[in-house]
């Protein structure tokens, strides 16, 4: 539930844990302040957790001026957001999250800085909780170029690998920064050409990856021809501080649309150990199953694309999705209370359509504007 506070103010206040990284992004692109109350404050253990304090402090080093007061226990959290700045930045993530629950959030932001981004981010790389950094850099940087977030400045580096839960590994995410995102009308997804992915092993048999890869095209090869898994093993000191392995599949088509699917395996000394051959068959139906899905953006990414086109120019966008996920549509409850815009969600007709039910989101940006963005 969001309310005004009382006496008039602007803070839009809340109550529980629940999406605490959506409402910080969302706060810090407004410029309307959040409070934040009853963290955790029933369980035994209350308040923010490492890792949303971690998040915290990641957004206090992107933007300059913002006032966070949180109390003695932890349950509540004022943040009041100040300019995106930008600039290089050096985080260490919190392992209990991956790098990915990190760079989701600049995914969202960097494009409205003052400087372009360079963010040195360490920690997991690739864990069972949030998207790896292999599928926001083949997924989520080629949605960003269509909204006009394009150019040599955008680049997602994996420097070093980290599995949980010791982590280790290291990304450089590099952005530029845009005055406005373009309106876009994304709504033929257009037809499977090809599947590209990558098989990791750290600290175990090279052999892990070219198992993967091999199960993984025993399903993958009765529908296209068009396969290549790339294989990464890393040594020494860039292959983090835990064993593990995974794989991570993207399906491009003929319109450039990128649905994605990936699988790690169990942390160590957590669950029973897992076969590279089954994580292989089972990443790859995963994909399959995405593909069923279908729509213009995948899982993963509706949120990201709903933003854009909700911070695009006074136009008319419009984007289609295969069934929103329940994230997305709390993001579009959100969306509403931050920028007092509603989409128009149609549900397509499956006369000629392959897989499952598609929906159209359409919508007319609110003008964003990146005032901060440094003249040149």
């Amino acid at each position: 539930m969001c309310r005004k506070m009382a006496g008039g103010g602007q803070a839009l206040r809340w109550e529980g844990s629940r999406y605490l990284r959506m409402r910080l992004v969302l706060s810090a692109l407004s410029g309307r302040a959040v409070r934040i109350t009853g963290i955790r404050s029933q369980e035994l253990n209350p308040g923010l957790r490492d890792f949303e304090a971690s998040f915290i402090r990641l957004m206090d080093k992107v933007t300059n001026g913002s006032r966070i007061e949180i109390n003695e226990t932890g349950t509540t959290l004022y943040y009041q957001p100040g300019l995106l700045h930008g600039g290089t930045v050096e985080h260490e993530c919190h392992p209990q999250r991956s790098i990915g629950y990190y760079l989701e959030a600049l995914l969202c932001l960097a494009p409205f800085m003052k400087k372009p981004l360079k963010a040195i981010l360490r920690g997991v790389t690739n864990d069972q909780t949030d998207p790896s950094v292999d599928t926001l850099k083949v997924t989520a940087l080629p949605l960003m170029r269509r909204f006009g977030v394009d150019g040599e400045g955008l680049e997602l580096k994996v420097v070093r690998r980290g599995m949980a839960p010791g982590g280790g590994g290291e990304i450089i995410f590099s952005c530029p920064v845009r005055r406005f995102l373009k309106p876009v009308q994304f709504t033929d997804p257009g037809k499977i050409k090809r599947i590209r992915g990558v098989a990791y092993s750290v600290r175990v048999s090279p052999q892990m990856a070219n198992r993967i890869v091999d199960s993984a095209r025993s399903i993958l090869n009765k529908f296209i021809p068009d396969i290549y898994i790339y294989t990464d093993h890393m040594k020494g000191a860039n292959s983090g501080k835990s064993p593990g392995f995974g794989l991570s599949l993207v399906a491009e088509t003929t319109n450039g649309t990128f649905l994605s699917a990936e699988l790690a395996s169990n942390p160590q000394g957590q669950g029973s150990p897992v076969l590279p051959e089954d994580l292989g068959k089972n990443c790859a139906k995963l994909l399959l199953e995405e593909v069923y899905r279908g729509g213009c953006v995948d899982s993963i990414n509706q949120s990201l694309a709903l933003l854009y086109m909700t911070l695009g120019q006074q136009d008319v966008s419009k984007v289609q999705t295969g069934p929103l996920s329940p994230y997305t549509i709390e993001f579009l409850r959100h969306l509403k209370i931050f920028f007092q815009i509603m989409f128009k969600i149609e549900a397509q007709p499956m006369e000629g359509q392959k897989g499952g039910e598609k929906v159209l989101l359409t919508c007319i940006g609110v003008g964003f504007s990146n005032i901060s963005k440094t003249v040149t």
